[in-house]
């Protein structure tokens, strides 16, 4: 019975991940109370004789029947089959004799409606039986008779015991498994472990090959530093004074203070020489394009030509068909989401601001809408079986449901006064309920400590009240991103500790967890087929878990060199890290408290309603935007798959993001350039359409070819 234990933990199995709860456990309690007994005949008869004929389930009865047919007619056993189906004649004939007696006529009409042309061509015998809903007295009739009496039915009643007690014996259980279940399950473990094997290699090769792509380039890096290095200090400084001699609007923002400055003396002018000459040789060193005056001034996408980070040049660029642009924000772009139908857009701003617009031209503007919050939006999601609601959460604990027919807020929650922070919502694809991820918050000078302990709640959105508070134990890790599986029945959470978490959704319990990252968790994903899920560590690491090996690594990717993890401006100024000096032409000197020289250069690139972006080149060349650093305490990158799940896009913290193969490819693409950080991405739920929002204040939508 080694294939019969197998073959229900395959059933077992599919139920879990189909997310059907109620089902598992009674098929489980079924499991306990009769497979320790043997097959029950009795089960059977009482189906046919208790429910399927007295409440005429014709169709029931003949799919039942079908059944044990089916895994009869490849048996070599003759017997059996040839009595199979002189016993599926009486009980359907019994069904007949069932429905005359109760005066169902109707029924026994629909029954040949039904099944009379493959009765007759199976055997002619049928052919008086048409005539039976149509006499007066059947019972009396010679023709039919014996079929009402009481003998037949009690020999047909023994007959039905007598052969399914012969086909659920052992022997022939055994037979028929190993005709049937033995070329399906048999099939199946060989395959199984075909693809374990597969794997194992796979990942074996797949290590051999990051390990020299990282070979290659640290020696691309190498080569760089070297080549660099030969550049002469005098050239740079000539460089640099001409730079700034040839654009004296570059740093505008300090341009005021500038006239201020008394160019007679030396000192003070050498020194802003020296500052940006070592800038310009920074940049130099990657043969870099610094920023132009538009893009520093605007955040401009135009105009800009910022180098991205290295290693781009492995990502072909895009092939897009069309891109429209939306430019109704003035701050960076925090969140962006298709609706259900991808017909509306909605995207959030750091000022408080939300915009709900379309890009089609066919669609109608009628639900284009602005929303003023009034404080920093966190978490956007619509609801999943229209375009009707969008749900907003905020950093001071407000969830704010907008009507976009009625174009006004339905309703107005608040989460409670230990959890002001909203970092995610997600409403269910098939109930009207929504989950919140809250957060306490805190007074740490980093990314997890600034954002507390966390709490989960489930919310109706019929009488949007607070229904629940899923378990996470004792002053649990804030959970930063939340994913439904297709029928709702499974949340997967993830939390700053690098913890995934799963809930079952109708018993409102966890029911597993593991370890995926050493870092926080930026966002989460479940995969297209719903067998795995995807997490992206704030590390810049992306893995594809399995939901059937708990623990097993699919699928990589690091991304970290798209990844800038800055932090807020009170992380930078820590005293036992690095630190950074004072303002000049716009330029900050960023040092190294332990060794006491510079290592980079922040270059201030916009401010709004008194949050400032600044980019950080680092003395090796490269280049990371580092936004916001104050203002906000909740920068955190996030990713999205496409309608079929093959395509995984990430935010970036330069101006294009990466588009990763997900499976069998390690190629990628890269997205057209913004003028700032890719701060928010979508897909459209049916279309190769995605959205990028970007720290230059912009919404793309972007049609693949």
């Amino acid at each position: 019975m080694e294939k019969m234990r197998h073959a229900e933990e395959l059933v077992r199995e599919f139920l879990v991940f189909r997310g059907f709860t109620n089902t598992l456990e009674s098929y489980e309690n079924e499991l306990r109370t009769d497979i320790g007994k043997g097959f029950e005949v009795d089960k059977i008869l009482d189906l046919i004789f208790s429910v399927y004929v007295p409440k005429f389930h014709a169709d029931k009865l003949v799919a039942l029947l079908g059944f044990f047919k089916h895994y009869l007619s490849s048996s070599s056993d003759t017997p059996l089959v040839t009595t199979l189906s002189k016993l599926e004649a009486s009980l359907l004939r019994f069904y007949v004799v069932h429905a005359v007696q109760c005066n169902r006529n109707d029924k026994v009409v629909e029954f040949f409606a039904l099944y009379g042309t493959e009765l007759l061509q199976r055997s002619q015998d049928w052919t008086q039986w048409f005539a039976i809903p149509y006499k007066k007295n059947p019972h009396l009739d010679p023709e039919f008779r014996v079929f009402f009496s009481k003998e037949w039915y009690q020999a047909l009643h023994l007959s039905s015991r007598n052969f399914f007690s012969e086909v659920f014996n052992a022997t022939h259980i055994l037979h028929i498994n190993s005709v049937h279940s033995s070329k399906l399950v048999s099939s199946e473990m060989n395959t199984n472990n075909i693809l374990k094997r597969d794997i194992v290699h796979l990942n074996l090769k797949l290590s051999q090959l990051q390990a020299l792509v990282d070979e290659k380039e640290a020696q691309l890096r190498q080569f760089r530093s070297m080549e660099g290095s030969t550049g002469s200090s005098s050239n740079l400084r000539e460089e640099g004074a001409s730079t700034v001699k040839n654009s004296p609007d570059v740093f505008p923002t300090s341009i005021s203070q500038v006239s201020h400055i008394d160019i007679s003396h030396d000192s003070a002018v050498g020194e802003l020489v020296n500052v940006h000459s070592e800038l310009i040789g920074s940049t130099s060193c990657d043969d870099s394009t610094f920023l132009s005056n538009d893009c520093l001034r605007n955040g401009g996408a135009d105009n800009a030509s910022v180098k991205e980070n290295d290693g781009d040049e492995d990502f072909a660029e895009v092939k897009v068909e069309h891109q429209e642009t939306f430019l109704g924000h003035t701050s960076p772009i925090s969140r962006c989401r298709f609706s259900a139908s991808g017909n509306n857009i909605a995207s959030a701003s750091l000022d408080g601001t939300v915009r709900i617009w379309t890009y089609d031209t066919s669609t109608p503007v009628s639900r284009n809408a602005t929303i003023y919050c009034g404080t920093e939006i966190l978490s956007l999601d619509w609801e999943c079986k229209s375009d009707r609601l969008l749900l907003i959460g905020t950093s001071d604990g407000c969830i704010k449901a907008w009507n976009v027919d009625a174009k006004r807020v339905v309703c107005d929650l608040n989460t409670t006064e230990a959890f002001p922070s909203v970092l995610d919502i997600k409403c269910s694809p098939v109930e009207p309920i929504f989950v919140s991820a809250a957060a306490s918050g805190g007074a740490g000078s980093n990314y997890v400590d600034n954002l507390g302990f966390a709490s989960l709640t489930v919310w109706n959105m019929k009488t949007w009240k607070a229904m629940t508070v899923l378990p996470l134990g004792e002053d649990p890790p804030a959970i930063t991103s939340l994913c439904f599986n297709h029928n709702g029945k499974i949340l997967a959470a993830s939390a700053v500790d690098g913890m995934i978490h799963m809930f079952d959704m109708s018993a409102g319990l966890q029911i597993t967890g593991w370890p995926a990252h050493d870092s926080s968790i930026s966002s989460i994903l479940f995969g297209p087929d719903e067998t795995s899920i995807f997490s992206l560590g704030s590390d810049g690491k992306i893995f594809e878990w399995s939901l059937q090996n708990q623990g097993q690594i699919l699928w990589s990717r690091d991304c970290s060199r798209y990844i800038c993890n800055c932090g807020p401006l009170s992380t930078v100024r820590k005293a036992s890290g690095p630190f950074i000096s004072g303002v000049v032409f716009g330029i900050l000197k960023y040092f190294s408290a332990q060794a006491n020289h510079p290592i980079g250069s922040l270059i201030k690139i916009g401010q709004f309603n008194h949050l400032t972006s600044w980019i950080l080149v680092t003395c090796g060349g490269g280049q990371r935007f580092c936004y916001p650093l104050n203002g906000s305490k909740y920068c955190r990158h996030e990713m999205a798959l496409d309608a079929n799940g093959r395509r995984l896009l990430v935010t970036s913290s330069s101006v294009r993001a990466p588009i990763y193969q997900v499976h069998g490819h390690l190629s990628g693409w890269r997205t057209l350039p913004h003028g700032a950080p890719i701060t928010a991405v979508d897909w459209h739920p049916t279309l190769p359409i995605f959205l990028t929002g970007s720290a230059d204040n912009s919404v793309r939508v972007t049609s693949l070819s």
